[in-house]
């Protein structure tokens, strides 16, 4: 392969000016609370970046996450730096396909091992010796196995890859749902199924996109992750609980809540926590983020917060006797007949 271009060639290559690169790492740096030396140190490392490869491996997944990183904030520099990342595997998104796909990410490892960033989505599942699901005749669980040998960092993106997320629920009400024992990275980790590498968990169902350009901006500046908090997540983004940010928490503190999806105190903006929100026990970076540039997100747009961010969130929804939002999707209070 040809010398990867630096950060900063690349950032002149797409017309982006000197200021506005130290204006995004002088933000960068605020979210993850570095103080004034490091933002420069940021700017400095971040600049000087080479081009990593990156090799995305997807297991039991929906591919919402892939469609939630690929639309990092147009045109910010978010997005130029997951523009700038040398994508040399992902399932879905590269042109080759067969042999030629396997063989591109055999030499991407070959020829980056010990420096390539590796991301997975999807649950991998363990059970009936991880045959539930496989790629190219492969298990998920020893391409990851095998690809994480090499690997300078690893993350998991979206709650499958993260805590094993959907794939993975104990299916209080459905058992057979669960007979791939299909688990998160960390506890493969832990476990000793996967080698233990540098791990950033970036829960959420789907990510915010603008957390992961955040971590990988570190890495690049750095060569280390962002500080973690105990479940790996970084603690600039997940430190604090949806309900901090939230813009309902004043109607919280006065006692002010909806008592139905469509009744006039939702219609006011008043907190929606009787309605089943999870927001006070969800550690998640959208309330601040947002989506979509910036405009939104689920508890402002008038739904609860289902926290997609923590482990077991399925499991909470499944569970008899409650814990459930009125009117979602989970499973009423039978189940369906047949």
């Amino acid at each position: 392969m040809t010398t990867r271009e630096t950060f900063s060639d690349h950032l002149r290559r797409h017309g982006v000016s000197r200021r506005s690169f130290l204006r995004f790492c002088a933000m960068t740096a605020s979210a993850l609370a570095l103080p004034p030396a490091r933002a420069r140190a940021l700017a400095a490392g971040l600049s000087a970046a080479p081009r990593p490869s990156v090799i995305w491996l997807s297991s039991q997944e929906c591919t919402g996450c892939t469609e939630s990183l690929i639309r990092a904030a147009e045109p910010g520099i978010e997005s130029l730096i997951l523009d700038h990342l040398s994508l040399d595997y992902h399932h879905t998104l590269q042109a080759a396909s067969g042999n030629a796909a396997e063989a591109a990410r055999a030499a991407a490892v070959a020829e980056h091992f010990g420096a390539y960033v590796l991301i997975v989505d999807g649950a991998v599942p363990t059970g009936a010796q991880a045959a539930w699901s496989t790629v190219a005749g492969e298990t998920n669980l020893d391409m990851l196995r095998h690809t994480a040998e090499g690997a300078a960092l690893v993350l998991s993106v979206g709650t499958c890859a993260a805590f094993g997320g959907l794939p993975a629920v104990a299916a209080i009400r459905a058992p057979a749902l669960n007979q791939g024992a299909a688990k998160g990275v960390g506890d493969l980790m832990r476990a000793g199924l996967v080698p233990r590498r540098p791990l950033v968990n970036v829960p959420g169902c789907p990510p915010v996109p603008g957390v992961m350009a955040g971590v990988i901006a570190h890495f690049l500046a750095f060569g280390a992750p962002p500080d973690l908090d105990e479940l790996d997540r970084p603690l600039a983004w997940f430190a604090e609980t949806v309900h901090d940010r939230c813009p309902r928490l004043p109607h919280f503190n006065r006692g002010r809540f909806a008592r139905a999806f469509d009744d006039d105190a939702a219609r006011q903006g008043h907190c929606l926590y009787e309605l089943g929100c999870k927001g006070p026990e969800a550690h998640n970076a959208c309330a601040s983020m947002r989506w979509n540039l910036g405009t939104s997100f689920p508890v402002l747009s008038g739904h609860g917060c289902l926290g997609c961010s923590e482990p077991g969130f399925f499991d909470r929804a499944l569970a008899p006797g409650g814990d459930r939002f009125t009117g979602s999707v989970f499973y009423p209070d039978e189940p369906p007949a047949g």
